[in-house]
């Protein structure tokens, strides 16, 4: 900490300490007034940055002090990891606090640091492990709608509070449900993917410490280890960049392919690319063997052609935009090959374009302050693009409430690239976006912030520049409709996404008053223009924007949320699901009453979201259809539509039934 830092901090402290002896000294009835302060003062020794460790050795004086008494924390062997995390989540600051102080005294009884008959030791450790375990989103970064939008303003001190209690007690206590998560979240191939990378070295670490009984979580363990640390044989032994080139260097051509084929192997089967991946693919041409990158990429028959129409291309991005730092580019430009979208006229153009681009000074300041400024802005860039491109559904918001600009990256990636390459270079050169409003212009460069202030820093290169611009102009179009009298998404989704969205519109409540209206027959229009056994068999063609009522595990209401329709087809068990992107860091989300979002292993592609068709449309509340679909061609049990009404009337429409 720095002096100033330190002295900020101080004041909190005393504060605390003054109050605690205040609390301990009352009597039964004046502790009950004394204990809201002390939690004021221990709510801002929690949002310092180093508060946590000053707060886990009060927590013990706290406790004696009486600040659990007579609330459920005042018995600890009666408390359960399960709560923990919905209370961390959902309850009000006074509560979270005391959540707080009450895992930094199980800390403080798991380390031996503190002697409380009511706590032994093992308990203390194995109830801690649980509630990491049962946190493990948060661990990730993997934040949820209904953590963003808590309205008790601790959510980054309790992301804080968890890292700082697995720090303190060790991830081999996490090994096999850590696991486990690392694997789910690289199922979804998210963008931002140094969270994953994070938890994977803190595996590697606590392996390495001797720590770790074997098993199958070890496997996993390894397989993810060495995908980052080894996935070669000359790698194996992570050596270091320097010493593997020159390896490299003197390896015949046979060792060199099996070094390619091997990280291909590694890349495709966790979604990781090693630093020494990155060093290869860029050592292959300078080594003139760059007949072998198809093998570092492990391209098929589509991407190998793809590779040879525009070999000049992908060496000059691979050479501008492939680092160690940027080693995730890589699967970028693979996955880019594989969707053939350079085929397309204007794509390829278009990076040649980005290429030589000069960015703008704002643009290179706003992509330092998000990347670092390690490697130039113009290779995080490029090789932001190259992952975007290859895998838009993995873009996500993170903790800005920016679902509906995020989704239209998201979108325009998937179906409208060279839209999407234009609007960057627009920002690169001019600063701006332009775009049009039934007619009107709308310079983003003219109108006042939207959702985002400042540089968005937890988001992927691409949306660092483009987000905080559409999201002006989506604020805009937003203010244009006013008045009207109906949802603004009517009017603002076809505008901002593309000629592709449907322009029949369709929404379950009353703008006005909230209620459901129709709600049956909002429920068949959706079947109607979606359900291939109710729609005359007609697949969806351009995704689709759609709005969900997103609920909580507890199935509570949270908020309204943009998400769109990929696509809807039966799963290998022949159950009729949607397919969806939500473009938030994690797709998989526990909604409650038994509607668990799946992410892999339902026939998910990466980044999607999917949920049987009922579930899906019990948290539905907006979507567009394009007309094409025939209408109802088959009739709808009117047992299955109770029942998903009956889904949405015990969660988020539980309060908005009409009069």
């Amino acid at each position: 900490m720095t002096m100033t830092e330190t002295t900020a901090l101080e004041a909190p402290l005393r504060n605390l300490d003054r109050l605690t002896e205040q609390l301990a000294g009352a009597s039964r009835a004046g502790k009950l007034s004394y204990r809201g302060r002390v939690l004021d003062a221990a709510a801002r020794v929690l949002r310092h940055p180093d508060g946590m460790a000053p707060l886990a050795e009060r927590a013990d004086a706290l406790d004696r002090a009486g600040i659990f008494g007579g609330t459920d924390w005042a018995t600890p062997a009666a408390l359960l990891p399960g709560l923990v995390g919905n209370t961390l989540r959902h309850g009000d600051a006074a509560t979270v606090v005391l959540e707080a102080l009450s895992l930094l005294r199980f800390l403080r009884a798991a380390r031996h640091e503190a002697h409380n008959p009511a706590l032994p030791a093992e308990h203390a450790h194995h109830f801690l492990t649980q509630v990491l375990a049962l946190n493990l989103d948060r661990l990730a970064g993997a934040v949820s709608e209904a953590d963003r939008m808590a309205a008790h303003g601790l959510g980054p001190s309790v992301d804080r509070l968890l890292g700082f209690l697995m720090a303190e007690l060790g991830a081999d206590t996490l090994l096999a449900p850590l696991v486990d998560e690392v694997w789910r979240l690289l199922s979804q191939r998210p963008l931002q993917i140094d969270p994953v990378k994070s938890m994977i070295t803190q595996i590697a670490v606590a392996l390495a410490q001797g720590r770790l009984a074997p098993g199958e979580a070890h496997l996993g363990a390894d397989r993810l280890i060495s995908a980052l640390f080894g996935p070669s044989g000359l790698s194996r032994d992570d050596p270091g960049l320097e010493v593997y080139l020159r390896r490299l260097d003197t390896a015949d051509d046979l060792t060199v392919q099996a070094e390619a084929t091997a990280m291909a192997r590694a890349m495709h089967d966790t979604g990781l690319v090693s630093d020494y991946h990155a060093a290869l693919v860029r050592w292959l041409p300078e080594a003139g063997r760059a007949g072998m990158i198809a093998h570092a990429l492990g391209l098929s028959s589509t991407g190998l052609d793809a590779l040879r129409c525009y070999e000049a291309l992908v060496h000059c991005l691979i050479r501008e935009s492939v680092r160690p730092a940027t080693a995730q580019a890589v699967l970028g430009l693979a996955l880019m090959l594989e969707r053939g979208i350079l085929y397309a006229p204007p794509v390829a153009p278009s990076l040649w374009r980005l290429l030589e681009m000069p960015l703008s000074p704002t643009a290179d300041a706003a992509l330092a302050t998000a990347c670092g400024t390690a490697e130039p802005a113009r290779v995080h860039l490029l090789a932001g693009v190259l992952m975007l491109l290859g895998n838009p559904l993995g873009i996500g918001q993170g903790n800005n409430p920016t679902c509906q600009s995020a989704r239209a990256l998201a979108m325009w990636a998937l179906n409208d690239p060279d839209f999407l390459l234009w609007l960057l270079s627009n920002v690169l050169r001019h600063d701006r976006v332009v775009m049009y409003f039934e007619g009107q212009a709308l310079d983003s460069s003219t109108l006042p912030p939207g959702l985002v202030s400042g540089t968005p820093l937890d988001a992927d290169p691409v949306s660092v520049l483009l987000v905080p611009q559409i999201d002006r102009i989506y604020a805009e179009m937003g203010r244009r409709t006013v008045g009207r009298g109906e949802d603004p998404h009517r009017w603002i989704n076809p505008e901002l996404h593309g000629w592709w969205v449907g322009r029949e519109f369709h929404i379950a409540v009353d703008v006005t008053t909230g209620k459901l209206t129709d709600h049956a027959g909002f429920l068949r229009r959706f079947h109607a223009g979606y359900h291939p056994l109710h729609n005359g068999n007609q697949i969806v063609i351009h995704p689709q924007p759609a709005g969900i009522a997103v609920t909580d595990s507890m199935g509570r209401f949270v908020g309204w949320h943009a998400i769109a329709i990929t696509r809807v087809a039966l799963d290998r068990s022949g159950e009729m699901r949607v397919y969806f992107f939500n473009p938030n860091n994690d797709s998989g989300q526990d909604w409650g009453g038994g509607v668990v979002v799946s992410t892999s292993g339902m026939g998910e592609r990466f980044g999607e979201g999917s949920l049987p068709f009922g579930q899906f449309a019990s948290r539905l509340y907006i979507f567009h259809d394009d007309g094409l679909g025939g209408g109802q061609t088959a009739p709808v049990d009117d047992a299955a539509i109770t029942e998903i009404e009956t889904m949405a009337q015990g969660s988020w429409a539980a309060d908005r039934l009409p009069e």
